[in-house]
Protein backbone atom coordinates (compact mmCIF):
# COMPACT_ATOMS: atom_id res chain seq x y z
CA UNK A 1 0.00 0.00 0.00
CA UNK A 2 1.27 3.27 -0.82
CA UNK A 3 2.80 5.86 2.30
CA UNK A 4 0.11 8.24 3.09
CA UNK A 5 0.51 11.83 1.99
CA UNK A 6 0.28 14.54 4.37
CA UNK A 7 1.75 17.20 2.55
CA UNK A 8 1.36 19.07 -0.51
CA UNK A 9 5.25 19.16 -1.11
CA UNK A 10 4.96 15.24 -1.68
CA UNK A 11 2.65 15.31 -4.63
CA UNK A 12 3.45 14.80 -7.87
CA UNK A 13 1.61 15.83 -10.96
CA UNK A 14 2.76 13.90 -13.68
CA UNK A 15 -0.34 12.42 -15.23
CA UNK A 16 -0.47 8.64 -14.18
CA UNK A 17 -2.07 7.65 -17.64
CA UNK A 18 -1.95 9.60 -20.93
CA UNK A 19 -5.22 12.25 -20.27
CA UNK A 20 -8.35 11.76 -21.13
CA UNK A 21 -9.36 14.36 -24.14
CA UNK A 22 -12.16 16.94 -22.76
CA UNK A 23 -14.91 17.01 -24.92
CA UNK A 24 -15.33 19.68 -27.70
CA UNK A 25 -18.04 21.03 -26.64
CA UNK A 26 -19.96 20.45 -23.08
CA UNK A 27 -23.44 20.96 -24.67
CA UNK A 28 -22.73 17.97 -26.14
CA UNK A 29 -23.10 16.23 -22.49
CA UNK A 30 -25.82 15.07 -20.81
CA UNK A 31 -24.46 15.18 -16.88
CA UNK A 32 -26.02 12.67 -14.54
CA UNK A 33 -25.63 13.75 -10.83
CA UNK A 34 -25.61 11.43 -7.51
CA UNK A 35 -24.91 11.57 -4.05
CA UNK A 36 -21.90 8.59 -3.65
CA UNK A 37 -23.82 7.47 0.25
CA UNK A 38 -27.02 7.07 -1.58
CA UNK A 39 -26.62 5.49 -5.31
CA UNK A 40 -25.29 1.90 -5.05
CA UNK A 41 -23.51 -0.18 -2.36
CA UNK A 42 -22.02 -2.51 -4.34
CA UNK A 43 -24.13 -5.59 -2.58
CA UNK A 44 -25.74 -8.34 -4.63
CA UNK A 45 -29.45 -9.99 -4.22
CA UNK A 46 -31.16 -6.51 -3.50
CA UNK A 47 -34.93 -7.48 -4.62
CA UNK A 48 -36.02 -4.70 -6.82
CA UNK A 49 -38.91 -2.55 -6.00
CA UNK A 50 -42.43 -3.20 -5.99
CA UNK A 51 -44.63 -1.16 -4.52
CA UNK A 52 -47.41 -3.96 -3.47
CA UNK A 53 -44.30 -6.20 -1.41
CA UNK A 54 -41.78 -3.39 -0.39
CA UNK A 55 -41.45 -2.95 3.55
CA UNK A 56 -42.42 0.22 4.47
CA UNK A 57 -41.92 2.58 7.57
CA UNK A 58 -38.38 4.42 7.73
CA UNK A 59 -36.53 5.97 10.32
CA UNK A 60 -35.92 9.30 9.66
CA UNK A 61 -32.62 8.98 11.50
CA UNK A 62 -31.41 6.80 8.76
CA UNK A 63 -32.13 9.57 6.23
CA UNK A 64 -28.88 11.60 8.25
CA UNK A 65 -26.06 9.11 8.57
CA UNK A 66 -24.27 7.05 5.72
CA UNK A 67 -26.11 4.47 4.57
CA UNK A 68 -23.49 2.48 2.83
CA UNK A 69 -22.97 3.59 -1.36
CA UNK A 70 -19.43 3.29 -2.58
CA UNK A 71 -17.81 3.73 -5.52
CA UNK A 72 -17.49 0.48 -6.76
CA UNK A 73 -21.66 0.48 -6.44
CA UNK A 74 -21.23 3.25 -9.26
CA UNK A 75 -18.55 1.51 -11.41
CA UNK A 76 -21.03 -1.68 -11.53
CA UNK A 77 -24.18 0.67 -12.61
CA UNK A 78 -22.47 2.93 -15.44
CA UNK A 79 -24.52 0.87 -18.05
CA UNK A 80 -27.93 2.05 -15.91
CA UNK A 81 -26.81 5.85 -16.02
CA UNK A 82 -25.46 5.28 -20.15
CA UNK A 83 -28.37 3.69 -20.80
CA UNK A 84 -30.55 6.66 -19.65
CA UNK A 85 -28.36 8.72 -22.76
CA UNK A 86 -26.07 10.36 -19.78
CA UNK A 87 -22.76 10.74 -20.87
CA UNK A 88 -21.20 12.81 -17.75
CA UNK A 89 -20.79 11.76 -14.19
CA UNK A 90 -21.03 14.63 -11.58
CA UNK A 91 -20.20 13.05 -8.15
CA UNK A 92 -20.59 14.19 -5.02
CA UNK A 93 -17.51 14.91 -2.91
CA UNK A 94 -15.52 11.90 -1.89
CA UNK A 95 -12.70 12.94 -0.02
CA UNK A 96 -12.27 11.91 3.19
CA UNK A 97 -14.39 13.75 5.93
CA UNK A 98 -14.34 13.29 9.94
CA UNK A 99 -14.45 9.44 9.98
CA UNK A 100 -16.25 9.49 13.78
CA UNK A 101 -19.50 12.26 12.28
CA UNK A 102 -21.98 9.77 10.50
CA UNK A 103 -23.97 12.57 9.37
CA UNK A 104 -21.08 14.10 6.74
CA UNK A 105 -22.25 11.18 4.40
CA UNK A 106 -22.77 13.89 1.99
CA UNK A 107 -18.76 14.46 1.67
CA UNK A 108 -18.88 18.53 2.11
CA UNK A 109 -17.11 18.46 4.99
CA UNK A 110 -13.49 17.50 4.25
CA UNK A 111 -10.51 16.56 6.94
CA UNK A 112 -7.92 15.24 4.29
CA UNK A 113 -8.37 16.68 1.01
CA UNK A 114 -5.75 14.37 0.01
CA UNK A 115 -7.28 10.66 0.28
CA UNK A 116 -10.44 9.32 -0.64
CA UNK A 117 -13.24 8.73 2.16
CA UNK A 118 -12.58 5.35 2.97
CA UNK A 119 -16.57 4.88 3.35
CA UNK A 120 -16.56 5.38 -0.43
CA UNK A 121 -13.36 3.57 -0.93
CA UNK A 122 -10.07 3.93 -2.21
CA UNK A 123 -8.21 6.18 -4.50
CA UNK A 124 -7.70 3.15 -6.47
CA UNK A 125 -11.59 2.46 -6.83
CA UNK A 126 -11.52 6.12 -7.99
CA UNK A 127 -9.05 5.69 -10.41
CA UNK A 128 -10.93 2.66 -11.92
CA UNK A 129 -14.41 4.95 -11.55
CA UNK A 130 -12.88 7.47 -14.28
CA UNK A 131 -11.17 4.23 -16.22
CA UNK A 132 -14.22 2.62 -16.62
CA UNK A 133 -16.30 5.62 -17.50
CA UNK A 134 -14.16 6.55 -20.11
CA UNK A 135 -14.14 2.95 -21.96
CA UNK A 136 -17.60 3.76 -22.20
CA UNK A 137 -17.24 6.94 -23.73
CA UNK A 138 -18.38 9.27 -20.24
CA UNK A 139 -16.84 12.06 -18.53
CA UNK A 140 -16.19 12.25 -14.64
CA UNK A 141 -16.95 15.86 -12.74
CA UNK A 142 -15.69 15.67 -8.89
CA UNK A 143 -17.78 18.41 -6.64
CA UNK A 144 -15.14 20.19 -5.16
CA UNK A 145 -14.99 22.44 -1.78
CA UNK A 146 -12.48 25.48 -1.28
CA UNK A 147 -14.33 28.03 0.32
CA UNK A 148 -14.60 25.67 4.16
CA UNK A 149 -13.24 22.74 5.34
CA UNK A 150 -14.87 20.06 7.51
CA UNK A 151 -15.82 20.76 11.48
CA UNK A 152 -12.24 19.82 12.05
CA UNK A 153 -11.59 22.60 15.16
CA UNK A 154 -13.67 24.17 17.59
CA UNK A 155 -14.25 28.05 18.89
CA UNK A 156 -13.29 28.13 22.99
CA UNK A 157 -14.93 25.79 25.21
CA UNK A 158 -16.49 24.19 21.98
CA UNK A 159 -19.08 26.30 21.89
CA UNK A 160 -21.45 27.49 18.99
CA UNK A 161 -19.70 30.92 17.74
CA UNK A 162 -22.10 33.27 15.15
CA UNK A 163 -21.15 35.96 13.03
CA UNK A 164 -20.57 39.42 14.34
CA UNK A 165 -19.86 42.57 11.99
CA UNK A 166 -18.80 44.54 14.77
CA UNK A 167 -16.49 41.90 15.97
CA UNK A 168 -12.73 44.03 16.57
CA UNK A 169 -11.00 40.48 14.49
CA UNK A 170 -11.08 37.19 14.50
CA UNK A 171 -12.70 35.33 17.51
CA UNK A 172 -9.98 32.76 19.23
CA UNK A 173 -8.49 29.51 18.39
CA UNK A 174 -10.19 27.04 20.47
CA UNK A 175 -8.80 23.79 19.77
CA UNK A 176 -8.05 20.70 16.89
CA UNK A 177 -10.61 18.20 16.48
CA UNK A 178 -8.40 14.60 17.49
CA UNK A 179 -9.65 11.49 17.20
CA UNK A 180 -7.25 9.55 19.72
CA UNK A 181 -5.50 10.37 22.41
CA UNK A 182 -2.47 9.42 20.84
CA UNK A 183 0.65 12.55 21.18
CA UNK A 184 0.59 14.38 17.33
CA UNK A 185 -1.93 14.76 14.83
CA UNK A 186 -2.57 11.18 13.41
CA UNK A 187 -4.36 10.69 10.42
CA UNK A 188 -8.22 10.87 11.79
CA UNK A 189 -7.12 14.43 13.70
CA UNK A 190 -7.23 18.21 12.75
CA UNK A 191 -7.17 19.25 9.10
CA UNK A 192 -4.97 17.93 5.86
CA UNK A 193 -2.87 18.41 4.14
CA UNK A 194 -0.63 19.43 7.02
CA UNK A 195 -0.68 23.32 5.23
CA UNK A 196 -3.90 23.80 6.53
CA UNK A 197 -2.86 22.99 10.27
CA UNK A 198 -2.43 26.86 10.96
CA UNK A 199 -4.95 28.16 12.88
CA UNK A 200 -4.17 31.75 11.01
CA UNK A 201 -5.59 29.94 8.37
CA UNK A 202 -9.62 30.80 9.19
CA UNK A 203 -11.76 33.41 9.33
CA UNK A 204 -12.76 32.35 12.61
CA UNK A 205 -15.75 34.66 12.32
CA UNK A 206 -18.38 32.43 13.38
CA UNK A 207 -21.38 30.82 11.80
CA UNK A 208 -23.36 32.40 9.05
CA UNK A 209 -27.20 33.82 10.63
CA UNK A 210 -27.92 36.13 7.65
CA UNK A 211 -27.51 34.60 4.46
CA UNK A 212 -28.60 37.59 2.64
CA UNK A 213 -25.83 40.24 3.75
CA UNK A 214 -22.90 39.27 1.16
CA UNK A 215 -20.31 40.32 4.12
CA UNK A 216 -21.42 37.82 6.36
CA UNK A 217 -22.21 35.41 3.60
CA UNK A 218 -18.27 35.64 2.34
CA UNK A 219 -17.23 35.59 5.55
CA UNK A 220 -18.85 33.98 8.30
CA UNK A 221 -18.84 29.26 8.42
CA UNK A 222 -21.17 27.73 6.64
CA UNK A 223 -22.64 26.18 9.68
CA UNK A 224 -20.24 24.06 11.81
CA UNK A 225 -17.67 23.90 8.81
CA UNK A 226 -15.14 25.91 9.17
CA UNK A 227 -14.31 29.26 6.69
CA UNK A 228 -10.93 29.51 4.88
CA UNK A 229 -9.35 32.46 5.09
CA UNK A 230 -9.12 31.75 1.12
CA UNK A 231 -7.65 35.12 -0.47
CA UNK A 232 -4.30 34.35 1.89
CA UNK A 233 -1.87 33.29 -0.73
CA UNK A 234 -0.57 29.87 0.66
CA UNK A 235 -4.14 28.78 1.51
CA UNK A 236 -5.20 29.51 -2.32
CA UNK A 237 -2.14 27.44 -3.21
CA UNK A 238 -2.46 24.72 -0.79
CA UNK A 239 -6.01 24.09 -2.30
CA UNK A 240 -5.09 24.59 -5.84
CA UNK A 241 -2.17 21.72 -5.61
CA UNK A 242 -4.32 19.51 -3.62
CA UNK A 243 -6.93 19.66 -6.73
CA UNK A 244 -4.61 19.24 -9.43
CA UNK A 245 -3.19 16.52 -7.97
CA UNK A 246 -6.77 14.76 -8.60
CA UNK A 247 -6.81 15.34 -11.88
CA UNK A 248 -3.22 14.43 -12.23
CA UNK A 249 -3.87 11.10 -10.56
CA UNK A 250 -7.67 10.20 -11.66
CA UNK A 251 -7.78 11.18 -14.88
CA UNK A 252 -10.81 13.83 -13.83
CA UNK A 253 -12.76 15.80 -16.46
CA UNK A 254 -14.48 18.70 -14.52
CA UNK A 255 -14.83 20.23 -11.23
CA UNK A 256 -18.21 21.43 -9.97
CA UNK A 257 -17.39 24.25 -7.35
CA UNK A 258 -19.21 24.29 -4.47
CA UNK A 259 -20.54 27.55 -2.72
CA UNK A 260 -19.35 30.30 -4.68
CA UNK A 261 -20.67 32.91 -3.94
CA UNK A 262 -19.51 32.60 -0.76
CA UNK A 263 -15.98 32.68 -1.64
CA UNK A 264 -14.27 35.90 -2.99
CA UNK A 265 -14.61 36.74 -6.66
CA UNK A 266 -10.63 37.06 -7.35
CA UNK A 267 -9.84 34.29 -5.57
CA UNK A 268 -12.30 31.48 -7.61
CA UNK A 269 -10.92 33.35 -10.83
CA UNK A 270 -7.56 32.41 -9.54
CA UNK A 271 -8.19 28.79 -8.32
CA UNK A 272 -10.08 28.05 -11.90
CA UNK A 273 -7.47 30.10 -14.18
CA UNK A 274 -5.17 28.10 -12.09
CA UNK A 275 -6.68 24.71 -12.72
CA UNK A 276 -7.57 25.14 -16.18
CA UNK A 277 -4.02 26.11 -17.22
CA UNK A 278 -3.07 22.95 -15.87
CA UNK A 279 -5.06 20.75 -17.57
CA UNK A 280 -4.31 22.58 -20.67
CA UNK A 281 -0.88 21.68 -20.19
CA UNK A 282 -1.41 17.70 -19.47
CA UNK A 283 -3.89 17.75 -22.56
CA UNK A 284 -7.28 18.44 -21.30
CA UNK A 285 -8.01 21.33 -23.41
CA UNK A 286 -11.52 21.47 -22.54
CA UNK A 287 -11.77 21.02 -18.29
CA UNK A 288 -15.20 21.82 -17.37
CA UNK A 289 -15.17 24.18 -14.04
CA UNK A 290 -19.23 25.21 -13.08
CA UNK A 291 -20.48 26.84 -9.92
CA UNK A 292 -22.88 26.61 -7.56
CA UNK A 293 -23.93 30.29 -7.67
CA UNK A 294 -27.49 30.85 -5.94
CA UNK A 295 -28.52 34.10 -7.55
CA UNK A 296 -29.84 35.80 -10.41
CA UNK A 297 -28.82 36.04 -13.67
CA UNK A 298 -26.97 39.41 -13.38
CA UNK A 299 -25.02 37.88 -10.46
CA UNK A 300 -23.96 34.72 -12.42
CA UNK A 301 -22.75 37.25 -15.35
CA UNK A 302 -19.97 38.50 -12.94
CA UNK A 303 -18.52 34.53 -12.87
CA UNK A 304 -19.63 33.65 -16.58
CA UNK A 305 -19.33 35.60 -19.51
CA UNK A 306 -17.00 35.70 -21.60
CA UNK A 307 -19.70 36.30 -24.44
CA UNK A 308 -21.23 38.81 -22.37
CA UNK A 309 -21.86 42.71 -23.01
CA UNK A 310 -21.16 44.23 -19.31
CA UNK A 311 -20.45 47.84 -19.57
CA UNK A 312 -19.60 49.87 -16.92
CA UNK A 313 -18.06 48.10 -14.14
CA UNK A 314 -15.00 46.86 -13.31
CA UNK A 315 -16.49 43.57 -10.93
CA UNK A 316 -16.18 40.94 -13.34
CA UNK A 317 -14.13 37.87 -13.07
CA UNK A 318 -15.57 35.62 -15.17
CA UNK A 319 -13.58 32.63 -14.20
CA UNK A 320 -16.14 29.74 -14.16
CA UNK A 321 -16.93 28.22 -17.64
CA UNK A 322 -20.73 27.81 -16.78
CA UNK A 323 -23.03 28.08 -13.66
CA UNK A 324 -25.66 26.07 -12.23
CA UNK A 325 -28.92 27.50 -13.64
CA UNK A 326 -30.73 28.53 -10.64
CA UNK A 327 -32.76 31.38 -12.47
CA UNK A 328 -34.46 28.78 -14.87
CA UNK A 329 -34.48 26.64 -11.60
CA UNK A 330 -36.40 29.27 -9.81
CA UNK A 331 -38.99 28.96 -12.22
CA UNK A 332 -39.00 25.84 -14.30
CA UNK A 333 -41.34 23.55 -12.09
CA UNK A 334 -44.28 26.16 -12.10
CA UNK A 335 -44.33 26.38 -15.76
CA UNK A 336 -44.32 22.36 -16.54
CA UNK A 337 -46.96 21.77 -14.16
CA UNK A 338 -48.88 24.55 -15.83
CA UNK A 339 -48.95 26.65 -12.50
CA UNK A 340 -47.80 29.78 -13.94
CA UNK A 341 -47.73 31.93 -17.15
CA UNK A 342 -44.86 30.81 -19.40
CA UNK A 343 -43.99 34.17 -20.09
CA UNK A 344 -41.55 34.74 -17.52
CA UNK A 345 -39.34 31.79 -18.95
CA UNK A 346 -39.75 33.49 -22.66
CA UNK A 347 -38.62 37.01 -20.95
CA UNK A 348 -35.78 35.29 -19.72
CA UNK A 349 -34.42 33.77 -23.26
CA UNK A 350 -35.14 37.12 -25.03
CA UNK A 351 -32.82 39.25 -22.78
CA UNK A 352 -30.23 36.65 -23.88
CA UNK A 353 -30.09 38.55 -26.86
CA UNK A 354 -29.17 41.65 -25.54
CA UNK A 355 -26.82 39.88 -22.84
CA UNK A 356 -24.59 37.54 -25.15
CA UNK A 357 -23.23 39.01 -27.66
CA UNK A 358 -23.89 35.36 -29.52
CA UNK A 359 -27.22 34.56 -27.92
CA UNK A 360 -26.99 30.92 -30.03
CA UNK A 361 -23.93 30.23 -28.01
CA UNK A 362 -25.36 31.57 -24.32
CA UNK A 363 -26.33 27.86 -23.42
CA UNK A 364 -22.57 27.15 -22.83
CA UNK A 365 -22.58 28.94 -19.77
CA UNK A 366 -25.74 27.25 -17.83
CA UNK A 367 -25.68 23.91 -16.08
CA UNK A 368 -29.63 23.30 -16.40
CA UNK A 369 -31.60 21.23 -13.90
CA UNK A 370 -34.99 20.51 -12.27
CA UNK A 371 -34.35 18.42 -9.08
CA UNK A 372 -31.10 19.12 -6.79
CA UNK A 373 -29.49 17.70 -3.31
CA UNK A 374 -30.13 21.25 -2.02
CA UNK A 375 -33.36 22.92 -2.34
CA UNK A 376 -33.41 27.06 -2.21
CA UNK A 377 -36.27 28.05 -3.34
CA UNK A 378 -38.73 25.53 -2.55
CA UNK A 379 -37.71 23.81 0.51
CA UNK A 380 -36.87 20.19 0.68
CA UNK A 381 -39.02 18.51 -2.25
CA UNK A 382 -38.42 17.01 -5.40
CA UNK A 383 -40.20 17.70 -8.68
CA UNK A 384 -42.28 15.29 -8.02
CA UNK A 385 -42.83 15.48 -4.62
CA UNK A 386 -46.93 15.10 -4.09
CA UNK A 387 -47.61 15.00 -7.82
CA UNK A 388 -49.68 12.45 -9.89
CA UNK A 389 -48.53 13.47 -13.30
CA UNK A 390 -45.25 11.23 -13.80
CA UNK A 391 -45.44 12.35 -17.68
CA UNK A 392 -44.36 15.76 -16.13
CA UNK A 393 -41.03 14.60 -14.51
CA UNK A 394 -40.67 13.52 -18.78
CA UNK A 395 -41.82 16.91 -19.86
CA UNK A 396 -39.61 18.26 -17.18
CA UNK A 397 -36.31 16.32 -18.37
CA UNK A 398 -37.44 16.78 -22.10
CA UNK A 399 -37.29 20.65 -21.94
CA UNK A 400 -33.71 20.52 -20.51
CA UNK A 401 -32.33 18.13 -23.00
CA UNK A 402 -34.22 20.26 -25.70
CA UNK A 403 -33.55 24.49 -24.89
CA UNK A 404 -30.08 26.11 -24.56
CA UNK A 405 -27.79 24.78 -21.65
CA UNK A 406 -26.15 21.36 -20.43
CA UNK A 407 -28.80 19.26 -19.22
CA UNK A 408 -28.04 18.09 -15.77
CA UNK A 409 -30.42 15.26 -14.19
CA UNK A 410 -30.10 14.40 -9.99
CA UNK A 411 -30.31 10.69 -10.02
CA UNK A 412 -33.85 9.44 -8.80
CA UNK A 413 -35.93 11.56 -11.11
CA UNK A 414 -35.68 8.99 -13.54
CA UNK A 415 -37.62 6.45 -11.02
CA UNK A 416 -40.10 8.91 -10.17
CA UNK A 417 -38.60 9.48 -6.31
CA UNK A 418 -40.87 11.97 -4.66
CA UNK A 419 -39.22 13.03 -1.48
CA UNK A 420 -39.79 15.88 0.65
CA UNK A 421 -40.26 16.79 4.24
CA UNK A 422 -38.74 19.03 6.79
CA UNK A 423 -35.32 18.79 6.42
CA UNK A 424 -32.87 18.14 2.89
CA UNK A 425 -32.47 14.18 4.11
CA UNK A 426 -35.97 13.92 2.44
CA UNK A 427 -34.48 14.75 -1.04
CA UNK A 428 -31.26 12.50 -0.97
CA UNK A 429 -33.42 8.68 -0.93
CA UNK A 430 -31.02 5.07 -1.67
CA UNK A 431 -31.15 3.63 -5.05
CA UNK A 432 -30.13 0.91 -3.70
CA UNK A 433 -32.54 0.97 -0.98
CA UNK A 434 -30.65 0.16 2.22
CA UNK A 435 -32.46 1.96 5.60
CA UNK A 436 -33.54 4.96 3.29
CA UNK A 437 -35.28 3.93 0.02
CA UNK A 438 -37.50 6.17 -2.08
CA UNK A 439 -41.60 5.71 -1.25
CA UNK A 440 -40.89 5.30 2.66
CA UNK A 441 -39.53 1.85 1.99
CA UNK A 442 -36.71 -0.05 2.69
CA UNK A 443 -34.56 -2.92 1.25
CA UNK A 444 -35.17 -2.56 -2.41
CA UNK A 445 -33.45 -1.24 -5.51
CA UNK A 446 -34.73 1.77 -8.10
CA UNK A 447 -32.60 0.57 -11.16
CA UNK A 448 -35.29 -0.19 -13.51
CA UNK A 449 -34.56 0.71 -16.80
CA UNK A 450 -38.36 -0.11 -17.85
CA UNK A 451 -39.74 3.17 -15.88
CA UNK A 452 -41.84 5.06 -17.50
CA UNK A 453 -39.83 8.18 -17.05
CA UNK A 454 -36.31 6.68 -17.41
CA UNK A 455 -37.75 5.34 -21.02
CA UNK A 456 -38.90 8.86 -21.64
CA UNK A 457 -35.83 10.73 -21.02
CA UNK A 458 -33.69 8.39 -22.86
CA UNK A 459 -35.85 8.69 -25.64
CA UNK A 460 -35.67 12.20 -26.08
CA UNK A 461 -31.57 12.25 -24.97
CA UNK A 462 -30.64 10.04 -27.87
CA UNK A 463 -32.75 12.49 -30.64
CA UNK A 464 -30.99 15.23 -28.97
CA UNK A 465 -27.33 13.27 -29.34
CA UNK A 466 -28.23 13.21 -33.01
CA UNK A 467 -29.18 16.78 -33.81
CA UNK A 468 -26.62 19.42 -33.50
CA UNK A 469 -29.44 21.70 -33.37
CA UNK A 470 -30.83 20.83 -29.71
CA UNK A 471 -27.13 21.15 -28.76
CA UNK A 472 -25.95 24.36 -29.86
CA UNK A 473 -29.08 26.18 -32.07
CA UNK A 474 -30.25 29.53 -31.41
CA UNK A 475 -33.52 29.52 -29.03
CA UNK A 476 -37.15 31.00 -30.27
CA UNK A 477 -40.47 30.73 -28.29
CA UNK A 478 -43.43 30.46 -30.98
CA UNK A 479 -46.78 32.16 -31.03
CA UNK A 480 -49.80 29.31 -30.91
CA UNK A 481 -53.32 29.21 -32.06
CA UNK A 482 -56.17 27.11 -31.86
CA UNK A 483 -58.15 28.52 -34.72
CA UNK A 484 -55.08 29.31 -36.83
CA UNK A 485 -55.64 32.86 -37.80
CA UNK A 486 -55.19 34.57 -33.87
CA UNK A 487 -51.97 34.19 -32.91
CA UNK A 488 -50.15 35.30 -29.70
CA UNK A 489 -47.94 33.76 -27.27
CA UNK A 490 -49.76 31.79 -23.92
CA UNK A 491 -51.04 33.57 -21.13
CA UNK A 492 -52.76 30.55 -19.46
CA UNK A 493 -50.44 27.40 -17.85
CA UNK A 494 -52.66 24.92 -19.30
CA UNK A 495 -50.92 25.42 -22.43
CA UNK A 496 -48.61 24.24 -25.73
CA UNK A 497 -45.58 25.83 -24.91
CA UNK A 498 -43.50 26.17 -28.02
CA UNK A 499 -40.06 26.85 -29.19
CA UNK A 500 -37.25 26.65 -32.09
CA UNK A 501 -33.45 25.20 -32.09
CA UNK A 502 -32.57 26.88 -35.24
CA UNK A 503 -28.76 26.35 -36.43
CA UNK A 504 -27.91 27.47 -39.49
CA UNK A 505 -30.58 26.35 -41.91
CA UNK A 506 -32.28 23.90 -39.93
CA UNK A 507 -34.96 23.86 -37.66
CA UNK A 508 -36.42 21.72 -34.86
CA UNK A 509 -39.86 22.31 -33.38
CA UNK A 510 -40.58 21.60 -29.44
CA UNK A 511 -44.03 21.19 -28.29
CA UNK A 512 -44.69 20.60 -24.73
CA UNK A 513 -48.57 20.09 -24.11
CA UNK A 514 -48.37 21.11 -20.39
CA UNK A 515 -52.10 20.72 -19.91
CA UNK A 516 -53.51 16.83 -18.76
CA UNK A 517 -56.25 17.25 -21.77
CA UNK A 518 -55.33 16.72 -25.47
CA UNK A 519 -54.68 19.76 -27.90
CA UNK A 520 -54.61 20.46 -31.30
CA UNK A 521 -53.32 23.92 -31.83
CA UNK A 522 -51.36 25.81 -34.94
CA UNK A 523 -47.67 26.81 -33.55
CA UNK A 524 -45.61 29.14 -35.78
CA UNK A 525 -42.48 28.41 -37.52
CA UNK A 526 -39.85 30.12 -39.92
CA UNK A 527 -41.25 31.05 -43.03
CA UNK A 528 -37.88 30.81 -44.75
CA UNK A 529 -36.80 27.54 -43.64
CA UNK A 530 -40.17 25.59 -44.13
CA UNK A 531 -42.12 25.81 -47.20
CA UNK A 532 -45.95 25.70 -47.08
CA UNK A 533 -46.33 21.84 -48.24
CA UNK A 534 -43.39 20.41 -46.24
CA UNK A 535 -43.39 17.62 -44.11
CA UNK A 536 -42.61 17.96 -40.83
CA UNK A 537 -41.33 14.92 -38.77
CA UNK A 538 -41.54 13.87 -34.80
CA UNK A 539 -38.06 12.54 -33.94
CA UNK A 540 -39.68 10.60 -31.12
CA UNK A 541 -42.07 8.66 -33.51
CA UNK A 542 -41.35 9.06 -36.68
CA UNK A 543 -44.62 7.30 -38.13
CA UNK A 544 -46.19 10.94 -36.90
CA UNK A 545 -46.08 14.18 -39.41
CA UNK A 546 -47.53 17.23 -39.50
CA UNK A 547 -47.99 19.73 -42.59
CA UNK A 548 -46.39 23.18 -43.17
CA UNK A 549 -49.53 25.22 -43.54
CA UNK A 550 -49.86 29.14 -44.69
CA UNK A 551 -51.48 30.84 -42.34
CA UNK A 552 -51.98 34.47 -43.17
CA UNK A 553 -48.50 35.55 -42.98
CA UNK A 554 -46.96 33.21 -41.66
CA UNK A 555 -46.60 29.11 -41.69
CA UNK A 556 -47.49 27.08 -39.21
CA UNK A 557 -47.32 23.35 -38.25
CA UNK A 558 -50.91 21.94 -36.14
CA UNK A 559 -50.20 19.64 -33.83
CA UNK A 560 -52.15 17.05 -31.95
CA UNK A 561 -50.87 16.56 -28.89
CA UNK A 562 -51.93 13.78 -25.84
CA UNK A 563 -51.82 15.26 -21.83
CA UNK A 564 -48.95 15.85 -21.15
CA UNK A 565 -46.91 15.06 -24.31
CA UNK A 566 -43.56 16.46 -26.10
CA UNK A 567 -42.59 16.28 -30.00
CA UNK A 568 -39.95 17.18 -31.33
CA UNK A 569 -40.33 18.13 -35.05
CA UNK A 570 -37.86 18.43 -38.15
CA UNK A 571 -38.36 19.11 -41.94
CA UNK A 572 -38.70 15.88 -44.03
CA UNK A 573 -35.59 14.88 -45.44
CA UNK A 574 -33.56 17.42 -44.15
CA UNK A 575 -29.62 16.09 -42.67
Amino acid sequence: MAERITSIKELDFTPQEKAFPSPGDWRDLFIYFLLADRFDDNKENIPAYDPASAPRGRDPEQGGVFQGGNIKGIIRRLDYIRGLGANAIWLSPVLKNRQERMDSYHGYGIQDFLEVDPRFGTKQDLQELVRQAHKKGMYVILDIIINHTGDNWAYPGDYPYYYWREAPGPFDFGFWREADSTPGFQKGDAVWPQELQHQGYYKRRGQIRDWNDPDEAVHGDFVSLKELDIAQPEVLDTLIKAYKYWIAVADIDGFRVDTVKHIENSATAIFCNAVREYAKRIGKQNFFLFGEVVADDPTLERYIGRNSRIEGTNERFPSLDACLDFPLYFMLEEVIKGLANPSGLRERYERFRTMYADHGAAGQYFVTFVDNHDQMARPYRRFMHGNPHPKQAVLALGYLLTSQGVPCMYYGTEQGFDGGGDNDRYIRECMFGGQWGAFDSTGRHFFNKNHPIYQGIAGIASVRQREPALRYGRQYFREISGNGVDFGYPIDGKCVLAYSRILDDCEILIALNLDASPRNDFITIDINLNPAGQKMVNLLAPEKQVTVEQRGQRHAVKVPLDGHELVILKRSGSF
